[in-house]
């Protein structure tokens, strides 16, 4: 009997620190600063069995970009150019997008979906993110999917 595996995209800073602590000793493995798990789980402060029982669960949302396609919502005034200027930071990032939806601007204000193939991407969707949530006339940006 198969089980279904559920995923969450959770913020940081509500997970558990354990959870935080096995991401960032994968990460010294991957870039070399670590070369086994001893060494990684040391230098991250947790032990060998806490690593090995979250490793597989436990997945940094960066590295999840590769190769997928992640659909942004964004909250926009309703001026000129404020979109244009949004879809720049894609074109900046490397990202490819797919489709974009917007809807008709109601109390001066319009939501967006913009979806984008992110594996070419020159920077992290963290970098993305705050590059598109800081144009002026943004209100609201942040990942829907992905």
């Amino acid at each position: 009997m198969s089980r279904e595996i559920k995923y969450y995209l959770v913020a940081a800073e509500a997970l558990p620190e354990i959870f935080i602590k096995v991401a960032e000793a994968k990460r010294m493995m991957q870039t070399g600063e670590a070369v086994t798990v001893g060494e990684a789980t040391r230098m991250a402060g947790i032990s060998r069995s806490a690593f090995y029982k979250y490793k597989d669960s436990v997945q940094p949302f960066n590295d999840m970009k590769a190769e997928h396609i992640i659909t942004f919502y964004g909250m926009l005034k309703d001026n000129t150019g404020v979109l244009s200027r949004v879809l720049s930071v894609f074109a900046q990032s490397g990202a490819n997008i797919l489709t974009i939806n917007q809807s008709i601007p109601t109390n001066g204000c319009a939501a967006v979906t913009i979806s984008a193939e992110t594996s070419d991407m020159e920077e992290t969707l963290e970098a993305l993110i705050a590059q598109a949530a800081a144009v002026e006339g943004v209100i609201k940006f942040e990942v829907m999917a992905g």
